[in-house]
């Protein structure tokens, strides 16, 4: 009796679960969906999780995790992208659609 009606039910759920989880990405897009360019709230949050990485090296190299010269090449390599995020983000404000 538990073979094939428990193996239905585990399909079905597992179908359910790859439908809710694909969800966003066959979401329909309109022809003047730009989704490739990263709009304002992507760039955002692309901030703060460089800034959080920072934090991150810093505390790492405080508590002796990371050695001076590791520290050194690490954080120059964060500081350099979230400076090009930074560029990026005050791109996309000053776009005119954008404009506030």
């Amino acid at each position: 009796m538990s073979g094939p009606l428990e193996f239905l039910i585990v399909l079905a759920v597992l179908g359910g679960l790859v439908v809710f989880v694909t969800a966003p990405l066959r979401r329909a897009r309109t022809p003047g969906d730009d989704s490739a360019a990263p709009g304002v709230a992507e760039l955002e949050a692309a901030r703060e999780a460089k800034y959080r990485e920072l934090r991150d090296a810093e505390l790492d190299h405080s508590t002796g995790k990371l050695s001076d010269d590791d520290y050194e090449e690490i954080d120059g390599s964060l500081r350099a992208e979230a400076i090009e995020i930074l560029r990026a983000l005050d791109r996309e404000r000053a776009l005119p659609s954008h404009g506030q």
